[in-house]
């Protein structure tokens, strides 16, 4: 039993380990990707065919498609870029948390509460030896503790925690977008592939728009999955990994309601919604976007939600 258990820790040592080896290997597969998409809807169909339009609804579509992929691509790319160079959030050094998180108590800890050793009431890394904040979780790919951890991402390179957790998901939001946009904007190419009608083009441009196509319809539905499933953590302020946790829980002190556990993601400005950003405002007056610090129910009683 204990040659099993020392091999599984191997094993799954050496997976982290390659996966901290990818690293900017997925980044380019990601541009690689979009690069093909490029290739294929503007240069070997929508471009052409917006130069070579001979009516006028036809030249409107085929701007309309392209004004609205690139301005969806720029999205995409400036929130994907902002998930894989924004620190998740680590732990500052040296905290030491101010009230008893587990009793919702005020006065601050005792020394031997924060020993070392560890306490019931007081979340400890032993990989780390270091405190763990409240919703923190240690990254074995990472190799350290991330804030409000949701997962490690093999796509971004990165952890999804507290600092960029916005960012990837208005990542999964332009990517279905995109995707879905060149699914249908290629439909009737792919369809004409099994048709009589003879097509024009390279036998290589051909290709790449069949292979897109197929690529995108795969991403676009596995996209949808994702975002279904993490809409439904934000409204209740869970993460992937506090999903498990809730199971044994009847009771998820951090659900605020809807509205602020929205907020507690996204911000309250409006305007900031569907940027990779927040406004200082909105960083100043909610702590949850800094990773430390979460309100709970209790705190709420008698408002509403």
């Amino acid at each position: 039993m204990h040659r099993s258990g020392t091999a599984m820790a191997w094993n799954v040592f050496k997976f982290c380990t390659a996966l901290r080896g990818l690293g900017s290997i997925m980044i380019l597969l990601v541009l690689g990707i979009v690069g093909v998409t490029y290739y294929a809807l503007v240069l070997c169909n929508y471009g052409p065919a917006l130069l070579a339009a001979t009516g006028a609804l036809d030249a409107l579509v085929a701007l309309a498609v392209l004004l609205l992929f690139h301005f969806l691509l720029v999205m995409l790319l400036w929130s994907y870029f902002s998930v894989v160079f924004t620190d998740p959030g680590g732990v500052p050094p040296n905290w030491r948390p101010d009230v008893d998180e587990e009793r919702g108590e005020t006065a601050p800890l005792s020394t031997t509460e924060l020993s070392d050793t560890g306490s019931p009431r007081i979340r400890y890394c032993r990989k780390c030896n270091q405190l763990k904040p409240p919703r923190c979780h240690h990254c074995s790919v990472c190799g350290r503790c991330v804030l409000k951890m949701d997962h490690h991402c093999v796509w971004v390179v990165n952890c999804v925690g507290a600092l960029n957790y916005k960012f990837f998901l208005l990542f999964l939001f332009y990517t279905f977008l995109e995707t879905a946009l060149v699914t249908l904007s290629l439909l009737p190419h792919f369809i004409a592939f099994f048709s009589d009608v003879e097509i024009p083009g390279t036998p290589g441009a051909l290709a790449t728009t069949f292979l897109t196509f197929v690529l995108n319809l795969a991403f676009t539905l596995s996209v949808l999955g994702f975002m279904i499933m993490h809409v439904s953590l934000v409204s209740g302020n869970t993460t992937t990994i506090e999903a498990y946790e809730k199971k044994t829980t009847p009771f998820w002190k951090y659900d605020l309601g809807r509205k602020r556990n929205f907020a507690q993601v996204f911000g309250n400005n409006k305007w900031y919604w569907f940027i990779p950003s927040y406004s200082e405002e909105d960083l100043r007056i909610i702590p949850a976007l800094q990773g430390l610090d979460y309100p709970v129910r209790s705190d709420f009683d008698g408002q509403g939600f």
